[in-house]
């Protein structure tokens, strides 16, 4: 559930917070006064896509914050599968919008926008006002019969994804190498000499960084004689050498020693140092009487370079990448050297796959078929409460072999007739904005007992709705806030009536700049707001009385 929101410099906000409630919860005001800013800021918040022009002007950054409680063990389990972040059975969602990027959190953590999104799927579900238009679309038709079928449908659909995808693959791979005759000895002819060549090299792992190092040594050798030849000058025992030096003065510290301890101790630790300089210099020795240019190991050594070198630059840029390219090549080999009995096996082995997927595809669709039923009965019931008086509605699934996908072949179309002796049509050529609406309402209501969501969320979805049908829709809406918790925004006094939760949002002027407020009324306060909607400019005691008895009537009637 949608515990609160808190918004801080987004177009007109300055700073607000919400608190939502249980069941229904409506947001009404005057045309204007930022309705929409307060459901675009919770989808900001759920990763849709941030403008900057929405910072308020003058402020750095806009800011939403959002807090839900989850306590379904479904819920808990999704959301951990995501492997975000939940304390307690909170999750708190942030994002800091600022010009050029966005920041998003959940619970402390920066995540990805993509991230943001997954994790909303999970805990909301937003309607907006113009969101029934996808009900027009067989794409979407089919989702939401798939998603009334429910689990058994799912564990097919998983099945046949599965089983598809390998199928494609294969049907690829024949396609690739669809070659004629001539074509495949070519390819045979380049495979078995590469083969050849980089076999004949003997290649060994790790070779090329022993033959550059020995490399580097022979073609810097005079360098490196130099360059030791003083180092061991420096530090030898002729002359001004530092090993002279260190002689003489271990010498006399050795003649006042014995006088102090803490002599004693200074000369043991030049001890160390001579002694140290001399296996330095012994090695350095040994080094320079083993340094020699050996002409025949330097020509070995450059032409093997070469040699790798050249492979590299054919076949990849490591020895195990020139290694893996031998492997590749001889598979293809293998292929060829039998090409008869391999595309065979590839053949034989997407039929078996085409077969499987189309059983899955008849048994998706026989569920489809079971499910079409049920939902259309379920939705004929659901339109009647919403005051479709001679409503006739069916799902229709067509199958079509040649159409087998990873969702399988059929196609979905939701059939309806609003008016007695009319004949089915496709919901494009008959329904009007303010049916689809009820339509989509009759939908997620059906729905509500099989989705996991808890809070749905209603962006102006009565738009073309009035009178008696409002008052059917707010019915509707009441019992669906018995099992989920709904952020509704209205115009219409039928559903604010029935809120369990009421909130209005102002517009006003401050510093001579407009700001919007969002504040929770109480009972008189609601009362009088639902006077306004139903009396317009002036506001009369049978008015408010008005709004009075739908208040009560729509107490009595979220008793039933």
């Amino acid at each position: 559930m949608l515990q609160s929101l808190h918004v801080k410099n987004l177009a007109l906000i300055d700073e607000t917070e919400v608190t939502f409630g249980e069941g229904l919860n409506i947001l009404t005001g005057e045309t204007g006064a930022g309705k929409s800013i307060i459901i675009g800021s919770i989808s900001l918040a759920l990763g849709a896509k941030a403008d900057k022009e929405m910072i308020r002007t003058g402020a750095e950054y806009g800011l939403v914050e959002l807090i839900f409680t989850v306590d379904q063990p479904k819920q808990l389990e999704a959301v951990r599968e995501l492997e975000l972040p939940i304390e307690d059975g909170l999750v708190i969602l942030q994002r800091k919008i600022m010009p050029g990027r966005s920041v998003c959190k959940v619970c402390g953590e920066t995540v990805t926008a993509r991230q943001l999104k997954q994790l909303a799927e999970i805990l909301i579900d937003i309607h907006g006002q113009h969101e029934h238009q996808s009900l027009l679309q067989p794409g979407r038709q089919l989702a939401i019969l798939d998603a009334y079928a429910g689990g058994e449908i799912t564990a097919c659909k998983e099945e046949l994804q599965k089983s598809y995808r390998q199928y494609r693959r294969i049907v690829e791979e024949l396609s690739e190498h669809e070659t004629d005759e001539e074509t495949r000895k070519r390819e045979i002819a380049l495979a078995q000499f590469e083969c050849q060549e980089i076999t004949e090299a003997e290649l060994t792992v790790g070779e090329d960084e022993e033959a550059e190092q020995t490399y580097r040594k022979l073609v810097n050798g005079q360098k490196i004689k130099e360059a030791l030849s003083a180092a061991y000058g420096l530090c030898g025992y002729e002359d001004t050498g530092v090993g002279s030096h260190i002689g003489r003065a271990l010498r006399e510290i050795r003649s006042v020693s014995t006088y102090d301890e803490q002599l004693q101790e200074l000369e043991r630790q030049l001890l160390d140092i001579d002694s140290l300089l001399n296996d330095y210099n012994r090695a350095v020795a040994d080094y320079l009487s083993e340094l020699e240019f050996d002409e025949a190991l330097f020509d070995r050594t450059e032409k093997r370079l070469n040699l790798i070198n050249h492979l590299k630059s054919k076949y990849g840029g490591t020895i195990e990448e020139i290694l893996a390219y031998r492997n590749e090549a001889e598979q293809m080999l293998n292929k060829y050297s039998d090409y008869a009995t391999y595309r065979m096996k590839l053949e034989e082995q997407a039929d078996t796959l085409k077969k499987e997927s189309l059983i899955l595809c008849e048994r998706m669709s026989a569920l489809r078929r079971q499910s079409a039923e049920a939902l259309a009965e379920e939705m004929r019931n659901a339109l009647a409460d919403l005051n479709f008086q001679e409503v006739a509605f069916e799902i229709r699934v067509v199958s079509d072999v040649e159409a087998m996908s990873g969702n399988g072949y059929d196609r979905v179309a939701f059939m309806i007739s609003v008016n007695a002796g009319e004949a089915l049509r496709e919901l494009a050529q008959v329904a009007s904005g303010g049916e689809l609406s009820r339509i989509m309402l009759a939908l997620k209501t059906v729905l509500a007992d099989k989705d996991e969501i808890e809070t749905l969320i209603f962006d102006e979805i009565d738009t073309g709705i009035s009178g008696k049908t409002a008052w059917k829709v707010s019915e509707k809406m009441g019992i669906l806030g018995r099992a989920h918790q709904l952020i509704c925004i209205t115009h219409l006094p039928q559903i604010v009536a029935m809120a369990d939760t009421h909130f209005c949002i102002e517009k006003r002027v401050e510093d001579n700049r407009a700001v919007t407020d969002i504040r929770r009324l109480d009972e008189p306060e609601s009362i009088e707001e639902l006077a306004r909607m139903l009396g317009g400019a002036s506001i009369t005691e049978n008015v408010r009385n008005n709004a009075k008895e739908m208040k009560d009537l729509a107490r009595n009637t979220k008793q039933y």
